[in-house]
């Protein structure tokens, strides 16, 4: 267990920068791992499979529901809350897969993509010192939200044991009890997680709910990868007794229907954390994405087939990248779910990730970003040789990235 807090002496914008690591010895914004690894790949031609965004287009309903707003005119500002047609189906859907009743007038909010939903919870929620607990490796947003909010990041490892043949992440259910206290103001959630692909399980999810209870914690959930899970079931912490009156489940379109970049997010939430965070939301972008919004309510309607087949298109795809991987001498972590598989380089004689990914452009053509990049400084060693590589890409591409990285064995 870690904790992180701001540093003193620093301007709000730099305590910021500093809580997520991106701050230079000088005082300036230091350029992230992220943007240095897409750069590389433009300079030399690399396949960039850092970054986790589809390059194929998600179904043909939803995108000619789009179109068709657009059409008919649907560009101007809609409610601030969200288009109604578009938090119907959202409660439509928690109903339809998770047996969730919650009402489309006053429990969901519909927000620029999951990161504008994080991002107005967190700093409605999280005053100076208050401590939010996450599980690391993370989405590195998290580390800037709170550190923008003057809380206090204390994270829980998710342990990966090397004696498996297909390697899982766990986690210490004595680490977490530790983690959550009385100062506790947010347990935060990614299931399925970014960067492992690890689908929490029922010990996991319902210890939160527990020490939730136990020290007046809320619960924030991250969980846009919910549909894209490969065998083994989604749960929402919500579901779960004595949860749902504590809980903000947040999710989004962009990853279930290959629409990143339309940036249509929600959550659901009692009513009076929905008017909480509106409160914030509403002076970060007001509004968004007018005619995307009742695309995203086409697609949240579709068949069950469409969800279970994009599934097993990502799964495929895994399959392809895993493959390639494990021929060029990794050992993989396999993915229960998501976008992403971590590697370990190690066995190839890379103890240091961030090395390697900058010498994989060069050395294979193939662009991916090092583990510690989700991480905190104290506790990077731990992850030290590990690398994440996004397979949500066309699979002739992954085959020729799975292809370019046999090279690495001629080491």
């Amino acid at each position: 267990m870690s904790d992180f807090s701001p540093a003193p002496g620093l301007r709000p914008w730099q305590r910021t920068a500093a809580g997520a690591g991106l701050l230079a010895a000088d005082g300036s914004i230091a350029a992230t791992i992220f943007a240095e690894m897409s750069a590389l790949a433009q300079r030399t031609g690399a396949i960039n499979l850092g970054q986790g965004f589809p390059d194929e287009d998600g179904p043909a309903e939803v995108l000619d529901a789009a179109r068709q707003a657009i059409a008919d005119g649907v560009n101007q500002y809609p409610p601030g809350i969200g288009a109604p047609v578009l938090r119907e189906a959202i409660a439509a859907h928690q109903a339809r897969w998770y047996g969730l009743d919650v009402d489309a007038a006053s429990e969901v909010l519909v927000t620029a993509g999951a990161t504008e939903a994080l991002a107005a919870t967190i700093l409605a929620h999280v005053d100076t010192g208050d401590e939010v607990v996450t599980f690391e490796p993370s989405y590195d947003g998290y580390a800037a939200l709170i550190a923008r909010a003057g809380g206090v990041h204390r994270t829980v490892p998710l342990h990966w044991p090397p004696e498996q043949h297909r390697p899982d992440w766990r986690v210490d259910l004595a680490e977490l009890d530790a983690a959550v206290t009385d100062r506790t103001r947010l347990i935060l959630v990614n299931s399925p997680h970014n960067p492992t692909g690890a689908v929490l399980g029922d010990d996991v999810l319902e210890r939160i709910v527990e020490l939730a209870v136990r020290h007046d914690a809320l619960i924030v959930t991250d969980e846009v990868y919910e549909h894209l899970t490969f065998g083994v079931a989604h749960r929402p912490i919500a579901a779960i007794p004595g949860a749902r009156e504590r809980t903000i489940s947040i999710s989004s379109g962009g990853k279930t229907f290959a629409t990143t970049g339309w940036k249509i997010g929600w959550l659901t939430a009692p009513a009076h954390l929905v008017t909480s965070v509106l409160a914030v939301k509403q002076y970060l972008t007001y509004v968004n994405g007018a005619p995307f919004q009742p695309a995203i309510a086409t697609g949240l309607g579709l068949p069950d087939t469409v969800f279970k087949d994009a599934a097993a298109s990502l799964r495929a795809k895994r399959d392809v990248l895993t493959a390639g991987l494990e021929a060029a001498g990794f050992t993989v972590s396999l993915p229960d779910a998501g976008y992403f598989i971590v590697a370990d380089a190690a066995p190839l004689g890379y103890d240091d990730g961030a090395v390697l990914c900058r010498e994989l452009p060069d050395r294979a053509g193939v662009v991916g970003v090092p583990v510690s990049a989700f991480v905190h400084a104290d506790r990077q060693h731990a992850y030290r040789s590990l690398v994440r590589f996004a397979f949500c890409k066309r699979r002739d591409v992954l085959g020729e990235a799975s292809s370019r990285l046999a090279r690495l064995g001629s080491r």
